[in-house]
C-alpha cells in the first residue's frame, strides 16, 4: 500500500471531471457513434442510446470510478484488494488498455495524415477514390504518422495527472467542444442539388437524425440497433478498460462523486449528439440516404468526399474537422495509456517516467506491426461478428472490445452485485454524507438487468446469438 500514498491527484473535480470527459470523447464518440446513427436510422439509434446512458452507462461508469477512489489503486491491483479471490479480474481489465493502446494510436495517425493533408491543400487528393487505401497500405507513412500521435500521447502521461493529464484536458476539452459545435452548426445550414435535380438540405438530414422512426421496423431490427447502442457505450464512457477504475484512484475523498459522474455523462452525451449532428446532415445532404450506409469508412473515405462537395469552404471546414477529430483521439489515447501506465507504478513500484517509457516500447513495437498488417503482415480473418474479413487491427478489435470488455463489465456485476454487494460501492459515493437519488435504479441495473444484457451483448459478439 506505500503507493497509495505516493500517488498524485487531481486538484479538484473540475479537473477529473474533464479528464473524465477526455478519456470518453474520443474515436468512438466521433467516428464510431455517427456511422452507426446513420446505419441504424438516426432517432431510434438515438432514443436507444440516451436510455442507455442513463442506466447502463451509468451504472458501470458509477462503479469503475467508486472502486478507484475506494482502493486508490489501478485496476490491475483495484480488484485484488476489494476481494482476494478476484485479483484475476484486475488482469483482464488491465489487458484490455494493453490491446487497445498500439491500434488505437493506429487510427491517430491517420487522422493527423488527413489533418496534415488538409492543411497542407491536398483536399482534392483525400477526396479521391483510393487514397485512404492507399495510404494505410504504404510502407512508411502509417508508422510514422503513427510515431507522432504515440509520442504525443507520451509527452502528456509523462508529465503526470496534475501537470500532464489535468492541465491538458483543461486546455484541450474546451476548444474541442468549441469545434465540434462551429461544424455542427454549419452542417444544419448545407443544401446540396445533386446531377437528378433534387435538393437535400442539413435541415432534413437533422430530422433524420433526432425523430425515431418505428414505421416498418422488426423486432429483430430494434434489437439490432439496441445492441449497437450498447456496444457504443463501452466506447463512450471508457469503461470495462480500467481508464476509470485509473482516473477514480485520484480523485480525493471530498469530490462529490455522483456530481461527477452526472456531468461526465452530460459532457459525453452531449459532444456523442454533436458528433452525429456535425456528420448524419451533411452526409445525408451530398450523398443522400446511400451515403449514410458506409459504416466504418464515413470518416476517411466518404467525409472527405463531402467536404469536396462544399467547395471553397471544403477545405476550412475538413481540417477544422480533423483537428477537432486529432484532440479527441489524443484525449482518449493519453487516457488508455494512464490506466496501464498507473497499473505498472503501483505492480511493480515503477517510477511514472520508467513506467510510461516501458508501456511506450510496448506500443510502439506492436503498433508497428499493426501497421504493417495492410501491407508486408496482411492477411484475412473471417471474425464471428463481421460480415467482411479482418486484419491485425480488426482482430486485436475484436477481442479487446467485443470479448474482453463484455467479459470483464459482466464481471464486475457479479463481483460488485453479489460478492461485495452494491452497499461497498454505495458507501464510497454517499462519503460526507452526499446523497445518491439513483440509488435503487443502481442496485437494480448492477444485480439484474446490466449482466444480462451484457451476457446478451457478448453472445451476439461471439456469433452465438443471431437474430
Amino acid at each position: 500500500m506505500e503507493s497509495k500514498h505516493q500517488r498524485s491527484s487531481f486538484t479538484g473535480s473540475i479537473g477529473f471531471v474533464l479528464a473524465a470527459a477526455g478519456s470518453a470523447v474520443g474515436l468512438g464518440n466521433i467516428w464510431r457513434f455517427p456511422y452507426l446513427a446513420a446505419k441504424d436510422g438516426g432517432g431510434v439509434f438515438l432514443l436507444c442510446y440516451l436510455i442507455l446512458a442513463l442506466t447502463f452507462g451509468f451504472t458501470l461508469l458509477t462503479s469503475e470510478i467508486a472502486i478507484g477512489r475506494k482502493t486508490g489503486q489501478s485496476p490491475l491491483t483495484a480488484y485484488r484488494m476489494l476481494h482476494p479471490k478476484w485479483g484475476w479480474l484486475g488482469v483482464a481489465a488491465c489487458l484490455v488498455p494493453v490491446i487497445i493502446l498500439p491500434y488505437y494510436c493506429t487510427i491517430g495517425g491517420w487522422v493527423l495524415k488527413y489533418l496534415a493533408t488538409y492543411l497542407s491543400g491536398g483536399a482534392e487528393a483525400a477526396m479521391a477514390d483510393g487514397y485512404f487505401t492507399g495510404f494505410i497500405t504504404s510502407a512508411w507513412s502509417p508508422i510514422f504518422w503513427f510515431i507522432v500521435f504515440l509520442g504525443g500521447t507520451l509527452a502528456v502521461v509523462y508529465k503526470g495527472v496534475d501537470t500532464g493529464i489535468e492541465r491538458f484536458s483543461r486546455v484541450l476539452m474546451p476548444l474541442l467542444l468549441l469545434l465540434i459545435l462551429m461544424i455542427a452548426v454549419f452542417s444544419l445550414t448545407l443544401t446540396h442539388t445533386d446531377a437528378a435535380g433534387v435538393t437535400r438540405t442539413g435541415l432534413e438530414g437533422f430530422w433524420i437524425y433526432v425523430v425515431p422512426d418505428f414505421s416498418g421496423m422488426t423486432v429483430r431490427e430494434f434489437l439490432i440497433i439496441l445492441m449497437d447502442a450498447m456496444g457504443q457505450l463501452f466506447y463512450s464512457v471508457s469503461v470495462a478498460m480500467g481508464i476509470m477504475v485509473a482516473y477514480g484512484s485520484y480523485v480525493k475523498k471530498e469530490t462529490n462523486l455522483v456530481k461527477s459522474v452526472n456531468q461526465i455523462e452530460i459532457f459525453d452525451t452531449v459532444v456523442a449528439f454533436l458528433a452525429g449532428l456535425m456528420i448524419v446532415p451533411a452526409v445525408y445532404t451530398f450523398m443522400g440516404a446511400e451515403g449514410m450506409n458506409s459504416g466504418p469508412s464515413l470518416m476517411f473515405v466518404s467525409l472527405p468526399k463531402v467536404f469536396g462537395a462544399m467547395g471553397g469552404a471544403g477545405t476550412a471546414v475538413g481540417a477544422a474537422f480533423f483537428l477537432m477529430v486529432a484532440f479527441a483521439a489524443l484525449t482518449s489515447s493519453v487516457s488508455v495509456m494512464e490506466a496501464i501506465v498507473s497499473s505498472a507504478m503501483d505492480k511493480f513500484r515503477l517510477s511514472r517516467k520508467q513506467a510510461a517509457l516501458g508501456v511506450t516500447a510496448f506500443a510502439l513495437a506492436v503498433g508497428i506491426v499493426v501497421c504493417l498488417g495492410y501491407n508486408l503482415f496482411y492477411f484475412e480473418l473471417m471474425l464471428p461478428n463481421s460480415v467482411t474479413p479482418g486484419q491485425i487491427l480488426d482482430v486485436l478489435d475484436y477481442v479487446s472490445n467485443y470479448v474482453l470488455m463484455p467479459v470483464v463489465a459482466i464481471a464486475s456485476c457479479i463481483l460488485i452485485g453479489w460478492v461485495t454487494g452494491p452497499e461497498m460501492v454505495i458507501e464510497e459515493v454517499t462519503l460526507g454524507g452526499r446523497r445518491f437519488g439513483r440509488k435503487r435504479l443502481y442496485i437494480v441495473m448492477v444485480k439484474f438487468i446490466t449482466p444480462v444484457m451484457l451476457c446478451l451483448l457478448l453472445l451476439q459478439s461471439l456469433g452465438l446469438l443471431r437474430y
